[in-house]
């Protein structure tokens, strides 16, 4: 692996703050590119960049996931699977909640800034020798997102991982995690989002996320729809690479946890495959839980076939402790506090089902919301008509992407919302207290929107700047 210059350059790079250095470059996470993607998205300055620092993509035995919703979840059951099983594990995850380390972590460890930093010192002699060499010919040197997937790398090979599992960060053919070479490929549920950037329906959408599948390597799908399932069935087919269909060759049971336990807590997953029904403790609340566990046990049994050895207790444990920030997340019971990342219309509609018998008692129940101005704020709002009974609408300030007030406003007149039950707060930590005084200690406040929202509204945890 290639190593940062000599002398003073060299200890000035290894001393340097990394996220200062990587905050002046171009960050589609928080200014996304106007035009078609191929504009800006693509994997040759990745390519080269990898290429000058020894190719750490290579060495490493990759389990590659791409979808809509469910993800990082996905991610998480799968790294916590393989821990438990003893095998060492890199994950690589986007975008973070409260700290920049939940994006690179090994046996669940997130990076510490020293590593960081010798990671970021070992790539960036080569990226800035690319930055020169793309000013000449009046281009863009990598990106923020690439520099990350390339220091995620470098550190898993000095970690020495036994498999890296890598989270997609935007549609997946185009995305800097795609120069992997995995051993499998997750595909989990589909729907409408960045629209703007991987199109405007199912089937054009799911053609981004199918980019990921490679010649010959088992591609496991959670895809529902039918034009998504198409389009998945026929890439696996043209690529040759064996299909483990949800709904076809395995499925998935939830099982509720008793009425009796507190809110929000985890039930149980009943995954039916060849071989037969076996049952699971989960870790995470929600039904659609069950069905990211079943992709990720489907995928950790693709591994085991292929030679890495992962006993069913380890399958168990790794459920059952895989955890997430933001994802159902209570941070406060008087009034009940839920803080989730939902930030499309599917997944809005998923929090309204999973948090239904949580806060049906309680009143009143309110909803902390801001969104990024490319998401259809109209038809999220419209998810929680006659669910609940007041709305704070904010705007989370760390990234300029979020969708100004006015806008919001005129979104919750348009679903439908009773205006009289709206307000408007300057910021997420104004508007957590005044979403809290509206609840009481009788009621609830669902804070959901964005991700950007979570990273900002306070919950005695340590925070940090989002990206």
């Amino acid at each position: 692996m290639a190593k940062p210059g000599t002398g003073r350059d060299r200890r000035a790079i290894e001393s340097a703050d990394p996220l200062d250095w990587l905050e002046r470059r171009v960050d589609y996470e928080r200014t996304p590119p106007a035009g078609a993607p191929a504009a800006a998205f693509g994997l040759g300055r990745v390519r080269r960049l990898l290429k000058a620092i020894g190719s750490p993509h290579e060495r490493l035995r990759v389990v590659h996931v791409a979808g809509t919703k469910g993800k990082g979840s996905a991610v998480a059951m799968m790294a916590a699977i393989l821990e438990e099983a003893g095998h060492r594990t890199g994950r690589f995850m986007s975008p973070h909640v409260r700290s920049f380390g939940e994006r690179i972590s090994v046996d669940g460890m997130p990076i510490g800034k020293d590593d960081l930093r010798r990671a970021v010192a070992a790539i960036r002699p080569a990226v800035e020798s690319i930055d020169r060499s793309a000013a000449r010919r009046g281009r863009t040197g990598p990106t923020w997102f690439e520099i990350i997937t390339a220091a995620a790398l470098v550190h898993f090979v000095r970690a020495e991982v036994d498999v890296a599992v890598l989270e997609t960060g935007l549609g997946g053919r185009l995305d800097a995690t795609n120069v992997s070479r995995p051993v499998v490929s997750v595909i989990t549920s589909i729907s409408l989002d960045h629209m703007g950037l991987l199109g405007r329906t199912i089937g054009r959408i799911t053609a981004e996320k199918a980019g990921i599948i490679k010649r010959g390597c088992p591609v496991v799908s959670g895809a529902v729809q039918p034009a998504a399932r198409r389009v998945i069935a026929d890439t696996a087919r043209r690529r040759r690479a064996p299909l483990r269909q949800a709904g076809r060759d395995f499925t998935t049971t939830y099982e509720p946890p008793p009425p009796s336990t507190g809110p929000l807590e985890p039930g149980w997953v009943v995954l039916n495959a060849a071989g037969g029904s076996t049952r699971f403790r989960l870790g995470m609340a929600g039904r659609h839980q069950a069905d990211n566990a079943g992709l990720a046990v489907m995928a950790i049994r693709e591994l085991a076939a292929r030679g890495l050895a992962v006993r069913e207790d380890a399958i168990a444990m790794g459920l059952a402790r895989a955890r997430l920030p933001a994802r159902l997340e209570v941070v406060a019971r008087r009034p009940l506090v839920i803080v989730d990342g939902a930030h499309n219309v599917a997944s809005m509609k998923v929090l309204v089902e999973a948090v239904g018998n949580a806060v049906a008692r309680l009143r009143p129940r309110v909803l902390l919301f801001a969104a990024s101005r490319d998401k259809q704020v109209e038809e999220m709002l419209a998810t929680v008509r006659g669910v609940c009974d007041a709305v704070v609408l904010t705007r989370y300030t760390a990234n300029p992407r979020a969708a100004e007030i006015d806008r919001l406003v005129a979104a919750c007149r348009q679903a439908g919302l009773p205006q009289s039950a709206v307000a408007v707060a300057a910021s997420p930590r104004e508007g957590l207290r005044m979403a809290r005084a509206i609840a009481g200690p009788r009621g609830s406040v669902v804070v959901a929107g964005s991700f950007f929202l979570a990273a900002e509204v306070p919950t005695g945890q340590e925070g940090c700047r989002p990206s």
